[in-house]
């Protein structure tokens, strides 16, 4: 990863100006300057300034003026305790409102995600994905395939990737089941050892703070340049009890947008480096849980580890560029905004996709009306649309007012061509849609 700039001196005293009073001029004879896109010195020195200027002294002015409307969040401290701050740019508002809109409301709800039959396979599935894509990030090597047969057949895991897969999947179900009890530094260590069970060279280092007899874990690159020095241990835990109170809403300062709250959370589990290892993991949890707790329900159905993976060295950069930047969380927030929007319109993409196979199949069993009755094609549509639904003769005869023998041979005739599978319930059966129906329906039509 190629590091960004440093950032340049900025206002009164910065030597690209002769004198103060130069400075001064060009702030106040400088209106209604209108930053489309938040850009940090590494890319913002590429970018045109106006002639009388150079690159230096315009984000000199630039700069000053962010700091003049940043939010500082008083509980959260850089290692030389300062407040980091963020600004409200207009493309984090619109980024914010957009994320409001479409993960927290009730309007537009697919209906795959209301309908309770269907709802629980898109959370396994989002949270069987979550799992691979975070464990990958800290460097898991097992392919999704055998990853998922994993989570999906309860096999013990073979080696420490399969383990730290199968971790975070358990650590995920911990945060949906606790979305609403406020986060503690209890409850961090509980998910810290979820996530790092039987993964660390040092068990007796799970869900516990590094203290001042371990070797202090520092982020370096890959050719060995020291990227960044968390804080010092003793400092850790009136460290991350502070990020608790901040994570379930206590502030000291102005107001903070849910959304972006979540985000400086997860940056802190980063920057800080709690533990021995499993920050990341960790971290990226703990953002799902802020993001459930405070209503931002279409979390559940997301994965942000996806698109994090294919980027690596972006996700590395919001964070260098906020400490280079004297932390301001604006350069993470915006990355990672853009994260969630795109996860959130991939979900929108995949059910859009999903809704139009579920049309096609309806047409098709419709299309079918010579090999089945009225009955089992409705049956069969219901199925498509329900497939964890148990019918019985009851149900189907109450449903078609038919007696119980023409029930019966209804659903035994879809069982013999293996569209249901049949089950006993005591004394009586139960016929189930089969795991493999909209294929079977598809191909028996090719």
């Amino acid at each position: 990863m190629r590091l960004p700039a440093p950032t340049p001196p900025d206002g009164p005293g910065a030597p690209t100006w002769e004198s103060a009073v130069d400075f001064l001029h060009a702030l106040t004879g400088v209106t209604g300057i209108n930053e489309r896109r938040y850009l940090a010195w590494d890319d913002f020195r590429f970018r045109p300034v106006p002639d009388t200027y150079t690159h230096e002294q315009w984000w000199s002015v630039i700069r000053f003026r962010r700091r003049d409307s940043a939010r500082h969040l008083d509980l959260l401290r850089t290692s030389n305790d300062r407040a980091f701050s963020y600004v409200l740019a207009d493309e984090v508002l619109e980024a914010v409102d957009r994320i409001t809109r479409t993960a927290s409301g009730q309007i537009g709800v697919e209906d795959d995600i209301a309908n309770p039959s269907t709802r629980n396979r898109y959370v396994v599935s989002s949270l069987i994905e979550e799992a691979i894509t975070s464990s990958q990030l800290e460097g898991a090597t097992t392919s999704r395939r055998v990853a998922k047969d994993l989570l999906k057949s309860g096999r013990a895991p073979r080696d420490r990737s399969e383990r730290m897969i199968l971790n975070n999947y358990r650590a995920m179900q911990y945060v949906g089941e606790h979305r609403h009890e406020k986060i503690t530094p209890e409850r961090v260590f509980e998910l810290h050892r979820l996530v790092t069970a039987g993964t660390l060279d040092n068990p007796n280092a799970a869900g516990r703070l590094q203290t001042l007899d371990d070797d202090r874990v520092s982020v370096w690159s890959h050719d060995g340049l020291l990227l960044h020095s968390p804080p010092p241990a003793e400092e850790l835990s009136e460290r991350l009890a502070r990020l608790c109170r901040f994570a379930n809403g206590e502030h000291d300062g102005a107001y903070i947008p849910p959304v972006l709250r979540a985000l400086a959370v997860h940056f802190m589990f980063g920057y800080d480096h709690y533990f021995e290892d499993g920050n990341g993991r960790t971290a990226r949890a703990a953002f799902y849980w802020v993001m459930l707790r405070e209503g931002f329900w279409l979390t559940e159905f997301i994965t942000v580890s996806r698109l994090l993976k294919r980027a690596p060295s972006k996700y590395a950069r919001s964070y260098l560029l906020t400490e280079l930047d004297d932390g301001d969380l604006t350069h993470f927030f915006i990355y990672h905004l853009g994260i969630i929007s795109r996860a959130i319109q991939g979900l929108h993409d995949y059910l859009d996709m999903k809704t139009r196979e579920m049309s096609q199949l309806k047409a098709v069993v419709s299309d079918r009306h010579a090999e089945f009755n009225h009955r089992q094609l409705a049956l069969l549509e219901h199925a498509l649309r329900h497939p964890d639904t148990a019918y019985t003769v009851h149900s189907h005869s109450m449903s078609h007012h038919v007696s119980g023998e023409t029930a019966r041979k209804d659903m035994t005739d879809l069982a013999k061509r293996g569209l249901l599978t049949q089950q006993r319930r005591g004394k009586h059966f139960a016929w189930r849609p089969a795991p493999d129906l909209a294929d079977q329906l598809r191909a028996d039509t090719d």
